[in-house]
């Protein structure tokens, strides 16, 4: 392959300040799409320059991003878990954004034990409107001295299946803090988790972003975690470019005499 020529060195420089690394696909994009790639480094380097989330927080993000079930990004996970350590992340933290990622698999609990009451409903069976029972009482209380409010589904849970809730609050327990993330650096990884195309949960990013604020995280950090999940778009081309290279270097070269259909036009 040649040499890069002056210019476009120029804006593979400006692409690693901006987004502090390089690929086979951006530099396959460089030669393919020069202007596409300078402008979505613009356009992904903005949260990160602009925002006011440390370099580490938001390397923590794409890592929580990338390794979700609903994305599953292996290259990306590995280049941003490294990025992160480089940082100063710590493999505790970075366990941390695992564990969340592993508690997206309850959205759709959540979202389907509110559909099922809706239903129930409209079929005319009466939810249970009794009295908590003292375990009951104290699941709830429990949860609500750690997260602060209770949403819709929680009553759902802890009312049709309290043992379910009982092992759910214990999944979601806070571990003791050690090097791991605090509560702010968790909830902002789980409202990207829950902002994220891939996964896209409005009920649940309603109640990060009502946690957010109560622990007085500020609009334009929760800002930048919705403009940073977006870039996971452009994995399209993470994927897509290097196969168009592979193709392209695989194609034949055309004799003239026809190609492989026979000659038909």
């Amino acid at each position: 392959m040649a040499d890069l020529t002056p210019e476009q060195e120029v804006l593979k420089e400006a692409y690693i300040k901006a987004r502090g690394y390089w690929r086979p696909w951006t530099e396959g994009l460089l030669r393919f799409d020069p202007e596409f790639l300078q402008a979505y480094g613009r356009y992904a380097g903005y949260a990160a320059e602009k925002g006011p989330l440390s370099r580490k927080m938001c390397e923590l993000i794409y890592v929580a991003l990338d390794g979700s079930s609903t994305h599953l990004f292996r290259s990306g996970l590995a280049l941003h878990l490294r990025l992160a350590l480089q940082e100063g992340a710590t493999a505790r933290e970075i366990i941390d954004v695992f564990r969340l990622a592993t508690l997206q698999g309850l959205d759709g609990c959540n979202v389907g034990i509110g559909i099922l009451a809706e239903e129930l409903a409209r079929a005319g069976i009466q939810a249970d409107h009794s009295e908590l029972t003292k375990e009951q009482q104290a699941l709830r209380d429990a949860y609500v001295a750690q997260f602060g409010d209770w949403p819709d589904f929680c009553e759902q849970w802890l009312r049709s299946d309290p043992g379910y809730f009982a092992v759910l609050l214990d999944l979601l327990a806070d571990r003791p803090a050690g090097d791991g993330l605090d509560q702010r650096s968790q909830c902002l990884i789980s409202l990207a988790l829950n902002a994220c195309f891939t996964a896209l949960n409005p009920q649940g990013l309603r109640v990060q972003i009502k946690r957010a604020l109560r622990l007085g995280i500020g609009q334009r950090e929760i800002r930048q975690v919705l403009q940073m999940t977006a870039h996971l778009g452009v994995h399209a081309c993470a994927i897509g470019v290097p196969v168009l290279m592979e193709a392209l270097e695989g194609r034949p070269e055309n004799t003239g005499e026809g190609s492989g259909d026979g000659g038909r036009e």
